[in-house]
Protein backbone atom coordinates (compact mmCIF):
# COMPACT_ATOMS: atom_id res chain seq x y z
CA UNK A 1 0.00 0.00 0.00
CA UNK A 2 2.82 2.39 0.86
CA UNK A 3 4.50 1.54 -2.44
CA UNK A 4 1.54 3.13 -4.23
CA UNK A 5 0.89 6.14 -1.97
CA UNK A 6 4.42 7.57 -1.98
CA UNK A 7 4.72 7.89 -5.79
CA UNK A 8 1.20 9.33 -6.02
CA UNK A 9 2.06 11.89 -3.32
CA UNK A 10 5.33 12.85 -5.03
CA UNK A 11 3.67 13.22 -8.43
CA UNK A 12 0.87 15.26 -6.85
CA UNK A 13 3.39 17.59 -5.20
CA UNK A 14 5.38 18.00 -8.40
CA UNK A 15 2.47 18.63 -10.75
CA UNK A 16 0.00 20.36 -8.42
CA UNK A 17 1.85 21.77 -5.42
CA UNK A 18 4.90 23.25 -7.14
CA UNK A 19 3.00 25.07 -9.92
CA UNK A 20 0.51 26.32 -7.35
CA UNK A 21 3.28 27.90 -5.26
CA UNK A 22 5.00 29.39 -8.32
CA UNK A 23 1.79 30.87 -9.72
CA UNK A 24 0.81 32.20 -6.29
CA UNK A 25 4.00 34.22 -5.97
CA UNK A 26 3.87 35.35 -9.62
CA UNK A 27 0.43 36.85 -9.03
CA UNK A 28 1.63 38.47 -5.78
CA UNK A 29 4.59 39.97 -7.68
CA UNK A 30 2.33 41.39 -10.40
CA UNK A 31 -0.11 42.83 -7.87
CA UNK A 32 2.67 44.58 -5.93
CA UNK A 33 2.64 48.39 -6.12
CA UNK A 34 4.86 49.88 -8.80
CA UNK A 35 7.48 52.58 -8.19
CA UNK A 36 6.04 55.99 -9.01
CA UNK A 37 7.87 59.04 -10.34
CA UNK A 38 7.73 60.54 -6.85
CA UNK A 39 9.45 57.44 -5.46
CA UNK A 40 12.15 57.69 -8.14
CA UNK A 41 12.73 61.37 -7.30
CA UNK A 42 12.99 60.51 -3.62
CA UNK A 43 15.51 57.75 -4.37
CA UNK A 44 17.56 60.16 -6.49
CA UNK A 45 17.54 62.74 -3.69
CA UNK A 46 18.59 60.11 -1.16
CA UNK A 47 21.40 58.94 -3.44
CA UNK A 48 22.64 62.50 -3.93
CA UNK A 49 22.48 63.14 -0.18
CA UNK A 50 24.43 59.96 0.55
CA UNK A 51 27.05 60.91 -2.04
CA UNK A 52 27.42 64.41 -0.52
CA UNK A 53 27.72 62.97 2.98
CA UNK A 54 30.39 60.54 1.79
CA UNK A 55 32.29 63.42 0.19
CA UNK A 56 32.10 65.35 3.47
CA UNK A 57 33.33 62.35 5.42
CA UNK A 58 36.25 61.90 3.03
CA UNK A 59 37.11 65.58 3.45
CA UNK A 60 37.07 65.29 7.24
CA UNK A 61 39.22 62.16 7.07
CA UNK A 62 41.75 63.95 4.84
CA UNK A 63 41.89 66.90 7.26
CA UNK A 64 42.37 64.63 10.27
CA UNK A 65 45.00 62.59 8.43
CA UNK A 66 46.87 65.78 7.54
CA UNK A 67 46.83 66.93 11.20
CA UNK A 68 47.73 63.53 12.64
CA UNK A 69 49.90 61.33 10.38
CA UNK A 70 49.43 58.23 12.60
CA UNK A 71 45.65 58.33 12.23
CA UNK A 72 43.99 55.83 9.91
CA UNK A 73 40.29 55.89 9.09
CA UNK A 74 38.31 53.25 10.92
CA UNK A 75 41.10 52.06 13.23
CA UNK A 76 40.42 54.47 16.09
CA UNK A 77 36.64 54.17 15.94
CA UNK A 78 35.08 52.44 18.98
CA UNK A 79 33.47 49.10 18.27
CA UNK A 80 30.46 49.69 20.52
CA UNK A 81 28.74 52.83 21.80
CA UNK A 82 29.78 51.95 25.38
CA UNK A 83 33.42 52.54 24.47
CA UNK A 84 32.83 56.27 23.97
CA UNK A 85 34.32 58.33 26.76
CA UNK A 86 32.69 61.54 27.93
CA UNK A 87 35.84 62.56 29.81
CA UNK A 88 37.90 64.65 27.40
CA UNK A 89 40.92 64.91 29.75
CA UNK A 90 42.10 61.38 28.93
CA UNK A 91 44.05 60.83 25.74
CA UNK A 92 43.63 57.81 23.51
CA UNK A 93 47.19 56.70 24.15
CA UNK A 94 46.38 55.71 27.78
Amino acid sequence: MEDVLVPIGVVGMLFIGLPWIVLHYVTKWRAAPKITEEDERMLDEMYNLARRLEDRLNTVERIVAADNPDWRPGLNAPQTPTQYSLDRTHSRSN
